[in-house]
């Protein structure tokens, strides 16, 4: 068992500068490939230089500190069983969370998140609030 940390938490920590190591607990602690993907991105969405380069600091220390976990043929098979299910009851999820939470699913891995909104309605998957 382990916890994969949700892009909302990175989030949060960013915004109230949270250092990296307090996410680390009696368990494995890892991100997922889909969330190395979303903070490099928000690196190159950043509004001025000075923004970017401290933002791009604390995405690389985040990568440095977890590992992250790849999006493997495994949690693939989880992702399209989700997806097939949650479409067919009329509670779609967002692509990214869906694919964060299969990942989750295929390690044995709960999922940490400040938005429980998508990560709820997940069957199954092991969510834990960030902050609570």
């Amino acid at each position: 068992m382990g916890l994969l940390v949700d892009t909302s938490v990175f989030i949060e920590a960013e915004r109230t500068r949270l250092r990296l190591p307090e996410l680390q607990g009696d368990e494995p602690v890892a991100i997922s490939s889909v969330t190395a993907g979303e903070l490099l991105h928000g690196v190159h969405r950043a509004r001025d230089p000075v923004q970017r380069t401290r933002r791009e600091q604390f995405v690389e220390a985040i990568l440095e500190r977890f590992p992250v976990l790849e999006l493997g043929l495994p949690a693939a098979r989880v992702y399209a069983r989700l997806w097939a299910e949650l479409l067919s009851t009329g509670q779609p999820v967002g692509t990214h969370d869906l694919l964060i939470a299969a990942t989750a699913l295929a390690m044995d891995y709960g999922v940490l998140t400040a938005d429980i909104r998508d990560f709820g309605r997940i069957p199954g998957l092991r969510v834990e609030i960030w902050g609570r």
